[in-house]
């Protein structure tokens, strides 16, 4: 037996708000819970199934095969005269391998979805269908690290600006000998008064460049100082935001440890509500496959120990209808052939049988603790009323069945059908033509 019991991994790493959410919703929380994670078992074990390895394997050869029917056709278009009766040929060729394996891939999809609906029971009985709510706990919240991005990274510094060298004045050299008597000193006199202007107003412009690079480098300072106060700002209010989702996250990881303590307990009391709660979350983890998808309702009483239960199965018209697909070369067509209408009356109403059972075995193995004696079960469909065009359910099997008499079956050899008949069960004498089950009689009363 392959042991299902319900282990989350990940939940304390959940997104805030996202366990709020689930509180809200009537369905339950731990039930979704265990919801997500069965159809995460579900996918698992379809991987794992050699149908759907098959599945896998016809669709890639489909695929193959339309590619190449595409270049065959391509290359024909590109083809010479000569060439073009060889390639229309080869792509002709091609396109038949495509659409066969086409085909192929539909049968096996098909086969699939048949075989899915014809082992309903016997999906179910490879799994321990007891939750330990236990593990449903949240032993600690793993948050997801702080990342602040560029608001980590400091502002630049400014980088102090290069002045130029401060101009110095340097006197022309004093004439000597024969050059100052002949006039040397007039033109010495005058060398000095053109060093000194000059050097005025290379002095002057260098005090204006100064000042003006001492301007901007102060503008840019002031500048990366209001450009870093505003990012250890942004920083501070982004780390306040993170505390507070991780209190967040704290908190409702808190509120779902204590609401699950709360059911533990209540059930350990026998508290009626917590019976209903664990139930909804047993029931959440029947995963069927999509072709026959089910619903539930369920009530509980206490003073009975007794489980009102009711199934709404898919209607007889969503049922495969096919028996097989078939590609006509002549007409370059895939046509189907249609299952009788016999095989498809009995495979509906064994899948109702299977459901009825599988629902009673579920319950009664989940239930360890032995909270529920008995189980009034009604497998039925949601339809329209042909007559009066409103909304209508069609009872197909109706059953009560207590713990002891039915934990002495063995549901791996049973036929459904027989164990509800040996159970007393009400059942429709057509499923398929949605013909109501009688229960005029009763069915707490051994059926004989």
């Amino acid at each position: 037996m392959i042991v299902a019991t319900v282990k989350l991994t990940g939940i304390e790493s959940w997104a805030p708000g996202l366990l709020e959410d689930l509180m809200g919703r009537r369905r339950g929380f731990f039930a979704e819970l265990n919801y997500q994670a069965q159809q995460a078992e579900k996918r698992r074990r379809q991987q794992e199934a050699a149908a759907h390895r098959a599945h896998l394997a016809a669709q890639r050869e489909a695929e193959r095969a339309r590619k190449a029917h595409e270049r065959a056709q391509a290359a024909a278009t590109r083809a010479s005269a000569a060439e073009k009766k060889a390639a229309e040929r080869e792509a002709a060729r091609l396109q038949v391998e495509s659409r066969l394996a086409e085909v192929d891939s539909m049968n096996t999809d098909l086969a699939s979805d048949l075989a899915d609906i014809d082992s309903l029971l016997a999906w179910a009985l490879d799994i321990d269908d007891y939750v330990d709510l236990e593990s449903l706990k949240i032993p600690q919240v793993k948050h997801p690290p702080f990342e602040p991005g560029g608001l980590a990274v400091p502002t630049p510094e400014v980088v102090e600006p290069k002045y130029a060298p401060e101009p110095v004045y340097q006197e022309p050299t004093a004439p000597s000998g024969l050059s100052a008597v002949l006039g040397g000193k007039k033109r010495h006199q005058r060398a000095i008064e053109e060093a000194k202007a000059a050097f005025e107003k290379a002095h002057g412009d260098w005090e204006l460049s100064r000042e003006a690079l001492h301007n901007r480098h102060v503008k840019a300072v002031a500048q990366r100082e209001k450009t870093e106060a505003k990012r250890v700002a942004l920083l501070s209010a982004a780390e306040k935001k993170y505390k507070q989702e991780c209190e967040k996250r704290e908190a409702e990881a808190s509120a779902h440890n204590a609401e699950l303590a709360k059911l533990i307990n209540d059930l350990a009391f026998d508290v009626e509500s917590a019976i209903e709660e664990y139930v909804g979350i047993v029931l959440s983890n029947s995963v069927y496959p999509e072709v026959f998808p089910v619903e539930y309702d369920h009530a509980f009483n206490l003073a009975s120990r007794e489980l009102t239960l009711t199934v709404s199965v898919p209607e007889p018209s969503t049922m495969p209808s096919v028996k097989g697909y078939r590609y006509v070369k002549a007409k370059d067509e895939i046509t189907s052939t249609a299952l009788p209408v016999r095989e498809k009356k009995e495979r509906y109403a064994n899948a109702v049988w299977q459901v009825a059972v599988r629902s009673l075995h579920e319950v009664f193995e989940a239930d360890r603790a032995g909270k529920i004696h008995s189980i009034a079960l009604t497998v039925g469909v949601n339809t329209i009323d042909p007559a009066t065009g409103l909304p209508t359910t069609v009872p197909l099997a109706v059953v009560a069945a207590d713990r002891e008499t039915f934990n002495g079956f063995d549901l791996a050899r049973v036929v459904p059908q027989a164990t509800l008949n040996h159970l007393g069960a009400a059942m429709s004498k057509s499923p398929f033509d949605l013909v109501s089950a009688d229960t005029s009689r009763g069915v707490r009363v051994r059926g004989k």
